[in-house]
């Protein structure tokens, strides 16, 4: 018998003795540092490169591609995941990743700028979709069902942790290779590794141990396509959690579009160095470095305070904390407290996530689990988009911008009524 046929709640430290469960672990890790690498390199590339130059709607245009793949390929992920075989979708979703990343770089060494590089960048991205969906929609296959949310808490945060440490070597290795388009597009190509030691990894999965056990899918794969988004608004519409839960989540995927984009160009045009404290990439690798030990404190966290608290309570008490955070230290616009407000924001918003997460993985049949997250992935990135684009035609060039602060913190308190008022659906018997 595997760990995953299990009927008992398992921790961390039993988990990872699990064979399967250490290399789903290990394919994330690889993955996630490749795209925080990859990122964080394109990121240099276009913000912070002497050869360039980006003002807000350049920046919301940058955003966009990073985050519209999840919504343009979500709808695929989630259709194709629920009918193709899991392990061959992390395979070949990461080979060909390494592909578009390197093509990405060479683009970005020749001085390609615009559509050009936005479109290889989209494609890359939208890889990354695929392996993030089907490694989601996998875990239920590899631990017991009273094990998902603390396992997934685990994964998650120590996969965001890697993504984060990866933006710190592209951060290093744009120190060592210079911040030209040459030197970025060495940094970029980095990240092609992530993506090829990922793909070994999960080559060696048996085939079908990842799911999906049940297709219902349609024979005609387009059709089975155009009807991914469909499916799965009415399987996350059965689960009120899950209904629930993509609205808390949404809110605060709005306020931290309009904070990132504020952040970004306050530590390009605004902010100065402050003692320890840093202006320009590197308050920017701080920012992340921070963010990280955020994401670390809440994975830490989240299984205990759903336990303890119900999952209602968590997702009303991370909304509260953000928007605290985004109020009290991040309108005040000076450094040292943007740096602390980032550390704060990205842990509540992590432990929404795996609030949001969990629900998904527990209260949804593995048939639609990967649609359900394509879905997930395609409005939760929209609201982004759409609120950086917002925030873009508003915002001064230097990012001061108080009045932009404010709507991000009411983004939260508005997530938190809308969360309560879908909670009424809840079925009575389940628990929180």
């Amino acid at each position: 018998m595997t760990i995953s046929a299990t009927t008992e709640r398992i921790g961390p430290k039993l988990l990872v003795r699990d064979r399967e469960f250490r290399r789903l672990l290990y394919t994330r890790f690889a993955a996630q540092w490749g795209d925080g690498v990859y990122r964080a390199g394109l990121a240099g590339a276009v913000l912070f490169n002497p050869e360039r130059a980006a003002d807000p709607l350049a920046i919301a245009e940058g955003f966009a591609v990073l985050l519209l793949p999840y919504s343009v390929v979500g709808p695929f992920a989630g259709a194709l995941l629920d009918r193709w075989d899991r392990r061959r979708v992390l395979v070949f979703a990461n080979l060909l990743r390494v592909f578009a990343i390197l093509a990405s770089a060479a683009a970005v060494a020749t001085g390609l700028g615009g559509p050009g590089l936005f479109s290889l960048a989209l494609l890359a991205e939208g890889l990354s979709r695929f392996i993030g969906s089907g490694l989601s929609a996998s875990l239920p296959h590899v631990v017991p069902a009273p094990s998902v949310v603390s396992a997934n808490a685990f994964a998650t945060t120590l996969g965001s942790a890697l993504a984060v440490v990866g933006g710190g070597c592209a951060i290093l290795l744009r120190a060592v290779f210079g911040a030209d388009n040459l030197g970025s597009a060495e940094t970029t190509a980095f990240a092609a590794l992530g993506a090829l030691v990922s793909a070994l990894i999960a080559r060696r999965f048996t085939r079908g141990v990842l799911g999906p056990t049940v297709v219902d899918e349609p024979q005609n794969p387009f059709v089975a396509v155009a009807h991914g988004l469909a499916d799965g608004a009415r399987h996350a519409w059965r689960a009120p959690s899950v209904t629930a839960g993509f609205i808390a989540l949404f809110a605060h995927r709005a306020a931290y579009g309009i904070s990132l984009l504020v952040t970004v160009l306050l530590m390009r045009n605004y902010f100065t160095d402050d003692g320890v404290f840093r202006a320009g990439l590197p308050g920017l690798g701080q920012m992340a470095a921070l963010a990280g030990a955020g994401i670390l404190v809440a994975g830490l966290l989240t299984a205990r305070l759903i336990r303890g608290f119900g999952r209602l309570r968590a997702i009303l008490g991370a909304l509260l904390v953000a928007a605290v955070a985004q109020s009290a230290l991040g309108l005040p616009i000076v450094l040292p407290l943007a740096l602390l407000a980032s550390f704060l924001i990205t842990g509540a918003g992590q432990v929404l996530k795996l609030c949001v997460d969990s629900s998904i993985q527990l209260d949804v049949a593995d048939e639609a689990r990967g649609r359900v997250f394509a879905l997930y992935d395609t409005l939760f990135n929209i609201t982004q988009v759409a609120a950086v684009a917002i925030g873009a035609v508003f915002i001064p060039d230097n990012g001061y911008s108080p009045g932009l602060m404010i709507a991000a913190t009411v983004c939260y308190f508005l997530g938190g009524a809308g969360y309560l008022v879908a909670r009424r659906r809840a079925v009575p018997d389940r628990p929180n």
